[in-house]
């Protein structure tokens, strides 16, 4: 039995420490030659995959599979395609598609020649994927055939100045190009699939942008962060320190367009010689089968996919699969157990970072519920945040102050501008959304940090814990509520099949009374009385929801968080919304409907909150 499955937490200390030095060894040094200075970049990594494992399978992905010579070859098509159009270093190519092999070969091409690739999110639409195509600054946009609607949905005011090319989705015998588009495989199919020449790419350097990867936009419209060929080179650490070999198989349902799933998967498959098992989308009825039929031994995961893996019907194949790990980030200390032992995952690698970010954090050592601890060398800190002025707290000096262990606090990195990837902050498109992420002054002056936007607590042995998001945090009767601790407790409840914690004002009261959407099981009725009962004995008073908001189902970005501003902004007022409200009624000991009448009672102060 795996030290994080035998039911404790605990590790086993001299055994799993050796084992974590012995792979840092193994892939560190590769690693940490890939600096922003360094002539390595991604598609060195690529070719060298190819060269090593000609014949091995690379992608699996709805019943078909290709080797890594095959990805190679069609990526060196897009290549010597793009040279011909005048692409390269500084350039920027747009890429709309859904999951699938020649997402892969596309980005792999643009690539060798130092083109930069941004990664569209497929759920955008109308105004939103007009702003991030603009925010690119692309000439060229390549759009799956599967996306040619969401394309459309630009309308009249879609970018006169940008090239469209459409790659044919194997599903579809047909496809009819929209105006002005032209075939992308009629346009690569004289080129030659032999790697183009290294001169073609002289002047690239791994500090330079491999990607432009979008924010979630769960607080409004997404940004593009830049993401450079230094950063990708590291980005399947984590998967590898898992042990991850090349008789491996990793099943990524998660997008190609985030981090978590683009790169992450992507990278730790091509440096350990394995097998990446693709999936379209992530499907909670298919999610089992797909790993048993594709015989992965390890996934990539995100929390809110564990929820819903959870809550779903059991199936033979949820304990039929030959699965050695999962390695992934946000899977909660309330689900941990239940999700690792119903499922029967010997190890779990948690980890905590974000695409922006110069500061991660990895669980190696099976402690349930825990972020991590960062690796050696790496500069991080927390200090001390006040919810309700927004603001960190200064000392008399005006320098932050540190947070105590076992206080939340938010994280930050100190930014460097060293000899390799660690520390650097790449920033955003935008020279302002840039700025706003540092934070100056902090220990001396002069200084630099980059601020993660997240409130974590430290224990007493170094080990970190996620608290909230700062924004998502508010403050009531004079208290901070953690929307993710009010969440975890909602979603205990059978009948909750998702809930989004967030702050309201209310006339005449200091703060934020909190409130939650939920969106219910299938059949599920709100039992107001049994989810006062629950909440009553799971969550101080303070913490516990004033207002509910049942829904039918909620808007979710592609990593499956929920779109809280407009939520938010809508409030609890019966006149403005569709939805059924409750409000928690402590003298009855349950959540009563919310009518126009007991709102203007709330607001005047007769009924209590």
């Amino acid at each position: 039995m795996s030290a994080s499955a035998n039911g404790t937490g605990r590790a086993r200390p001299l055994g799993k420490r050796l084992r974590i030095l012995g792979l840092s060894l193994r892939w560190m040094p590769g690693i940490a030659l890939a600096g922003p200075g360094s002539r390595r970049t991604t598609a060195d990594l690529i070719e060298r995959a190819a060269r090593r494992y000609p014949a091995r399978t690379f992608v699996r992905f709805d019943g078909t599979s290709r080797t890594y010579r095959r990805y190679n070859a069609n990526a060196n098509r897009i290549a010597h395609w793009a040279l011909e159009r005048g692409l390269g270093r500084g350039d920027v190519v747009a890429l709309l598609m859904e999951n699938r092999p020649e997402y892969l070969e596309v980005w792999a091409g643009l690539a060798k020649v130092g083109a930069t690739t941004a990664l569209l999110n497929t759920n955008l639409t109308g105004a939103a994927l007009r702003h991030v195509l603009e925010a690119s600054g692309c000439t060229t946009l390549v759009v799956g055939s599967e996306c040619i609607d969401t394309w459309a949905s630009v309308g009249l005011e879609r970018p006169a100045d940008i090239d469209v090319f459409v790659a044919g989705d194997p599903r579809h015998a047909s496809v009819v190009l929209p105006p002005g588009a032209k075939s992308l495989e009629s346009e690569i199919a004289p080129y030659s699939d032999q790697n183009p020449l290294r001169s073609v790419r002289s002047e690239l350097r791994g500090g330079d942008p491999l990607f432009y990867i979008y924010t979630s936009g769960t607080t409004g419209l997404p940004k593009a962060a830049r993401f450079s060929h230094a950063r990708f080179m590291g980005g399947g650490l984590y998967s590898l320190l898992s042990g991850m070999t090349r008789r491996d198989t990793l099943y990524c349902p998660l997008p190609l367009y985030h981090t978590v799933g683009g790169v992450m998967a992507v990278n730790a498959v091509l440096r350990a010689g394995g097998t990446l098992a693709l999936a379209r989308r992530f499907s909670a009825s298919r999610f089992w089968k797909d790993v048993v039929e594709m015989q992965a031994t390890g996934f990539q995961y995100i929390g809110e996919l564990c929820r819903y893996l959870l809550a779903a019907p059991p199936c033979d194949e949820e304990r039929g699969h030959a699965l050695r790990f999962c390695v992934g980030n946000g899977l909660r200390p309330d689900i941990w157990a239940a999700f690792q032992e119903r499922f029967g995952i010997p190890h779990i690698t948690e980890f905590y970072g974000a695409t922006e970010s110069n500061v991660s954090l990895v669980n190696l050592e099976g402690v349930r519920g825990s972020i991590g601890r960062p690796p050696p060398g790496m500069k991080l800190d927390l200090v001390r945040w006040d919810v309700e002025k927004e603001a960190h707290v200064r000392g008399a000096d005006g320098r932050c102050v540190r947070a105590r262990t076992g206080e939340s606090g938010e994280l930050i990195g100190r930014i460097s501008e060293g000899r390799t990837a660690a520390g650097r902050f790449e920033g955003y498109t935008s020279r302002e959304a840039t700025e706003k992420k540092v934070l100056r002054d902090v220990f001396r002056e002069g200084d630099a940090w980059f601020r993660s936007g997240d409130l974590l607590r430290r224990d007493a042995r170094g080990f970190y814990f996620f608290v909230d998001r700062i924004g998502d945090t508010f403050r009531w009767k004079g208290e901070n509520v953690s929307t993710q601790e009010v969440a975890e407790a909602l979603s205990c409840d059978p009948a909750v099949k998702l809930a989004a914690v967030y702050g309201v004002e209310v006339p005449g009261c200091e703060g934020r009374a909190g409130m939650a959407a939920l969106v219910l099981e299938d059949g599920a009725q709100l039992d107001g009385e049994e989810l006062h009962a629950r909440l009553s004995q799971a969550l101080p008073s303070y913490a516990r929801p004033a207002f509910l908001r049942v829904r039918s189902q909620a808007e979710l970005t592609g990593t499956f968080k929920v779109r809280k501003v407009e939520l938010q902004a809508q409030g609890f007022d019966p006149e403005r919304v569709d939805d059924p409200l409750y409000y928690r009624d402590d003298a009855a000991r349950t959540f009563s409907a919310l009518t126009p009448q007991v709102l203007a009672d709330i607001c005047s102060g007769e009924v209590k909150l």
